[in-house]
């Protein structure tokens, strides 16, 4: 070997000392610390509780008198029966989607206590099973076993954060995060209410076009339909044409029934 041509080993070596070590994704790392920064976003809810009562409940509301009006309309009645049918519809509606909505979550988060109550249980009475359960969970999934299993063990040191961390790999669910039924039923009571009401808006205002408050039925369905683009993440206009496709299926239906029983009773 030359004596005087550098070791190219030796010259890489030193070069690479000489740059330091290079951060994790380098092309995010922060200009002065080489740490990564955190990338800035935001995701939809998609736990449930009020958002999805009151969505359901605005769509269940308008689709429900849409309906009714269609029906009714069809049969030939007088626009004063089309407001009494609607308002029935809107009462009876609404305080049957709250009282529903009310029992399903009440029902639901007792579920989920039975099953916490379960578990904390089955982690006071085998705390060695049930930490070797959750370390093949972990195996299971790719972390070596030797790191799954210390970090089961670690968690028997900390009862709260374990019985925690088992509800969430073995059910599926946040022990801490269970929607209050009353929020939901008084969401989905309201919400109804107002979708209900939309296509009573022209008969209330005095007009007597059967055509004009389906019109304006449709256009609630639509702009319902639209506004939960923005928790789907779907396109707006794709999401409220569908609703209104929907709301439209319904109102032909009971229109044709509305109509048939209309003609053979006269």
């Amino acid at each position: 070997m030359n004596p005087d041509k550098p070791d190219p080993a030796v010259t890489a070596e030193s070069g690479a000392r000489q740059a330091g070590p290079v951060p994790p994704f380098a092309g995010d790392a922060a200009p002065t610390t080489g740490v990564p920064k955190p990338i800035d976003h935001e995701h939809a809810d998609v736990s449930g509780g009020w958002l999805r009562a009151a969505t359901f409940g605005a769509m269940d509301g308008l689709v429900t008198n849409i309906g009714l009006i269609a029906g009714v309309g069809g049969a030939g009645v007088s626009a004063h029966t089309v407001v009494l049918t609607g308002v029935a519809g809107l009462v009876a509606g609404a305080i049957s989607m709250g009282l529903g909505e009310y029992a399903s979550v009440r029902t639901a988060n007792e579920q989920i206590e039975a099953e916490v109550a379960k578990e904390r249980r089955e982690l006071r009475h085998n705390p060695a099973a049930e930490a070797a359960e959750l370390a093949q969970r972990w195996i299971d999934r790719g972390i070596s076993p030797e790191l799954a299993r210390q970090l089961a063990e670690d968690l028997r040191a900390q009862p709260d954060e374990a019985l925690r961390m088992h509800v969430r790999e073995e059910l599926g669910i946040d022990p801490d995060s269970k929607p209050s039924p009353w929020t939901a039923a008084i969401s989905s009571f309201v919400c109804f209410s107002v979708g209900a009401l939309i296509p009573l808006i022209s008969y209330l205002f005095g007009s007597e076009s059967l055509w004009l408050a389906l019109g304006i039925g449709g256009l609630g369905l639509f702009v319902v339909g639209a506004l939960t683009a923005r928790f789907t993440r779907r396109r707006w206009w794709s999401a409220g044409l569908r609703q209104l496709l929907l709301g439209a299926a319904a109102a032909g239906a009971t229109y044709l029934i509305g109509s048939a029983i209309g003609v053979n009773a006269a």
